[in-house]
């Protein structure tokens, strides 16, 4: 038997990426993505980055096949979104990665090149002066990091740098019913109780995005299309739901599924440096709430 856990998804703004990790223009997707919901359950247990799918030592009986991390079993559950409010495109027009800025001790410390060109009035320094060095030319907040040779910590992948003009799209008000499908009803039950008590900061796609008021919903018995069709309509930044509308909802299914069309974020890893997902398929449809569907009570705003 399978159970299904509801999580609300809402706030002032949203973006959900599916393409490069910081191109020139940030699109967002129009719904949730199954990685990042995911990625926030994982963040809310306090699983690190560096855990896998898999534990491969722990074999199970077959001897074939690894054991699956709580990862794993979070990453294996089938993904729903329901739009309740599916919000408004923002444009947030940005200009990143120009000026310079004083030398941070650590700057000092960890990249030998930055001591080495600041080496002479380095040495003089004394007192209050000591970390307050510019580099004419030189990009002072460290972006695209990656790991130098000679020493083994990771530093600016590049010194020098001009402005990087940039536009972000954005999700404003909008309101998402997500559902997680699952035949462990402890494993939900355990992320539903660390999404009300998480032990990372959560975000809403992208860290200045946070969400607002109630995360968990509950867990019930089902699939994800009884329990889409079988719940009201979530309150939109009003308060107020349009009980006769009928919101669109991406159910994940399997590959030979009439309609299924391919989606780019099934996790397979959440490394820092080089996070990795592949495909899964859904299919979108029109809900039809039942006129016996049950109310939402309790909810924060």
């Amino acid at each position: 038997m399978t159970h299904v856990l509801l999580i609300r998804l809402a706030g002032p703004l949203q973006s959900w990426g599916t393409a490069s990790r910081f191109p020139a223009r940030r699109d967002s997707h129009s719904r949730p993505t199954k990685s990042a919901v995911i990625g926030m359950c994982a963040a809310a247990l306090g699983l690190p980055r560096s855990m896998g799918l898999k534990q491969p030592d722990r074999l199970t009986d077959d001897k074939d096949q690894a054991k699956l991390t709580v990862l794993g079993e979070l990453a294996r559950s089938l993904f729903g979104v329901r739009a309740d409010h599916p919000g408004v495109p923002v444009r947030d027009y940005h200009t990143v990665g120009a000026g310079t800025y004083p030398l941070r001790p650590r700057d000092l410390i960890t990249d030998h090149r930055r001591a080495a060109a600041v080496s002479a009035g380095l040495d003089a320094a004394t007192g209050d002066h000591f970390g307050h060095h510019t580099l004419t030319g030189w990009y002072g907040a460290p972006k695209r990091i990656a790991t130098d040779p000679r020493s083994g910590v990771l530093v600016s992948g590049e010194l020098t740098r001009s402005a990087l003009i940039t536009e972000r799209w954005y999700l404003a008000d909008a309101t998402f019913l997500v559902g997680l499908q699952h035949n462990d009803a402890a494993l939900l039950q355990s992320v539903a109780r660390a999404l009300e008590h998480p032990q990372h900061l959560l975000w809403l796609g992208r860290k200045s995005c946070p969400p607002s008021g109630t995360l968990t919903l509950k867990t019930v018995a089902g699939d994800l299309d009884t329990a889409f069709r079988n719940h009201r309509l979530l309150p939109g930044p009003d308060g107020t739901a349009d009980p006769t509308r009928k919101p669109w909802a991406w159910l994940q299914t399997l590959p030979s599924q009439h309609g299924a069309t391919p989606v780019q974020d099934q996790p397979v890893s959440f490394d820092a440096l080089q996070p990795e997902h592949t495909t899964r398929w859904e299919t979108r449809r029109r809900i039809t709430i039942s006129p016996n569907a049950s109310d939402w009570e309790d909810i924060i705003p």
